[in-house]
């Protein structure tokens, strides 16, 4: 590997540590109905979508919050000298694909079956920081390491 793609793989890994993840998988839920709360909550503020969420009729809306509550308390634990009022979190990427399908049969008339697909989704959460000035200047430095040398 020549020594530009390394330096840029490494800023990556640095990166990918930084960023906080939280994911839900296999809930017993169709994907379409679980995106209808996904679209709605995507690029907010943390406490903004929380409060939608809390306040939302649908079923899937429970376990949404509590998973942002958990990509919530990921942050705190990497970032334990910083305060979550500071840091002005936000949703940066939301989705959800489809998990496993449970296949059951449905009898029909004549003899004959329906099929019935009980789908489930995975849902994953990325969390950021609105307050981008320290990683910026973290790779404008790296960046200028790498071109003196």
């Amino acid at each position: 590997m020549g020594k530009r793609k390394r330096i840029a793989a490494e800023i990556k890994k640095e990166e990918k540590k930084k960023m906080v993840i939280a994911s839900l998988k296999n809930y017993p839920a169709s994907p379409r109905k679980m995106r209808l709360l996904a679209d709605l909550i995507r690029g907010l503020e943390v406490n903004k979508a929380l409060d939608i969420l809390k306040y939302s009729k649908k079923a899937q809306a429970l376990p949404l919050r509590k998973l942002l509550l958990s990509a919530i308390n990921n942050w705190q634990q990497k970032n334990e000298d910083k305060r979550l009022e500071d840091a002005n979190l936000f949703i940066k990427t939301i989705y959800v694909d489809g998990g496993r399908m449970l296949k059951r049969i449905l009898p029909a008339p004549h003899g004959r079956a329906y099929r019935i697909r009980k789908r489930s989704n995975h849902v994953t959460i990325i969390l950021d920081s609105m307050n981008k000035e320290n990683n910026i200047e973290n790779i404008n430095e790296k960046s200028l390491e790498v071109q003196k040398s």
